[in-house]
């Protein structure tokens, strides 16, 4: 076993998993029309405050969860022969102290897939983290854990998938499950290894666990998606809902969302048509936000050869979806987040192409109108911003490169 250990940040990660030939998919597209015109929208007078980071030096692969109304930044700690997962919650004095959910030699750091720490509604603490499975860099485990008492103990580790393949399992993306404890979507090779050379495609399954910490369900949700894109999934009252990078025949890599209604998983619903055909992954995944039947979708596309972060509306549980709305000013490169604000609104973050490129958040009204940008950091020290929203506030989080090594800065954006 061993650790993957970054001694600075990763600021792009390259195009190169796997292409099969498989069927393509039969599920209709979101009848959309083309994007929105681009409005000039109010300035919501957002003023960035900083918080004090609780993560040190050697420190990467932020994450931000914001569930059962509790703000978690996780991320890993890097040492010269191990690593370590650990975790703060933010409180209104600022970040707890940090502490370590798991450390070790085999596990594995990827700047794309990250673990997390969620709060679940009856204070258990949930966290996942990935464990290298054999020499293979592409083959790992998608650990998972509990806490009862505030994250000073955690469960032996338990696996949601049971297919005992040396393949990649991870991109997780951890919930509520309505009416039990822990929820979880993940991107599973088990396909992939097929002993006959003709290899399937990458898999997008789910599974639940009781408040016992009992697994209850594994279930397949999508057989084909694309390889290496991050997940995004969130709970609403008709079901869980989930937004992936989706993946046809013909390979074009468009974002579709999913929803689990009444134990059953929906046909995929494309949120536009945007037909961006791509022979590799690459590797920028949506975010989903919801409150009740409103829900928001952000995501990467560079379709015809142009950059765009797009997000679109629904009102129907994401049924369907309005035109979509660029966020971005001249050209992206992705690496979206995204929140619906009480008023309809959304928040939304993404990478501005440039020189240098440029985190930037803005809100987004549904009526297309864009408030100016803010500019969060300078991608030429860092990486891709998670946002999340917390009571009356935003928070963001972002891996920057200083003098002391690689680190994660916090903000806070208060909501007027």
């Amino acid at each position: 076993m061993r650790t993957i250990v970054v001694s600075s940040l990763i600021m792009a990660v390259s195009i190169g998993c796997a292409t099969e030939e498989m069927a393509t998919k039969t599920a209709e597209p979101t009848k959309s029309a083309v994007e929105q015109p681009v409005t000039a929208g109010p300035d919501p007078g957002w003023k960035v405050e900083e918080l004090k980071s609780p993560t040190g030096y050697s420190s990467v692969s932020a994450q931000l969860t914001a569930q059962s109304g509790r703000v978690i930044l996780s991320w890993l700690t890097l040492n010269q022969t191990y690593a370590s997962l650990r975790f703060a919650e933010r409180t209104a004095a600022g970040w707890t102290a940090a502490r370590t959910v798991i450390e070790g030699e085999d596990l594995m750091v990827n700047t794309a897939d990250v673990p997390s720490v969620v709060a679940l509604a009856d204070g258990t603490l949930a966290a996942h983290w990935l464990q290298v499975d054999g020499s293979d860099g592409e083959s790992y485990k998608l650990p998972l854990s509990w806490s009862k008492d505030s994250g000073s103990t955690w469960s032996p580790p338990q696996y949601p998938h049971h297919d005992g393949k040396q393949v990649q399992h991870g991109f997780a993306s951890l919930f509520q499950a309505p009416g039990a404890g822990l929820g979880l979507v993940w991107l599973d090779g088990r396909a992939t290894a097929a002993s006959d050379g003709n290899a399937g495609s990458m898999n997008l399954w789910m599974a639940t666990y009781g408040l016992d910490g009992k697994q209850v369900a594994e279930t397949l949700v999508d057989s084909r998606v694309c390889d290496c894109c991050p997940l995004s999934a969130v709970a609403t009252p008709d079901g869980i809902l989930v937004a992936y990078r989706d993946r046809t025949g013909d390979e074009i890599r468009d974002t579709s969302v999913a929803r689990l209604e009444a134990g059953r998983w929906s046909a995929p619903v494309t949120v536009h048509a945007d037909g961006w055909k791509i022979n590799g992954c690459p590797v920028n995944g949506p975010a989903i936000s919801a409150r009740g039947q409103e829900v928001v979708v952000a995501w990467f596309t560079a379709a015809n050869d142009q950059g765009r972060a797009l997000v679109a509306f629904s009102h129907d549980g994401a049924r369907s979806f309005d035109a979509p709305i660029r966020v971005d000013e001249k050209s992206s490169v992705g690496e979206v987040d995204v929140e619906l604000l009480p008023d309809g609104s959304s928040a939304v973050t993404w990478i501005e192409f440039g020189e240098p490129s440029q985190s930037k958040l803005r809100r987004i009204e549904k009526s297309g109108a864009r408030s100016p940008a803010i500019t969060l950091a300078d991608m030429s020290k860092g990486r891709a911003a998670r946002l999340v929203q917390a009571k009356d506030e935003l928070v963001v989080a972002w891996p920057e490169l200083d003098n002391g090594g690689p680190t994660i800065r916090t903000v806070r954006i208060p909501l007027q």
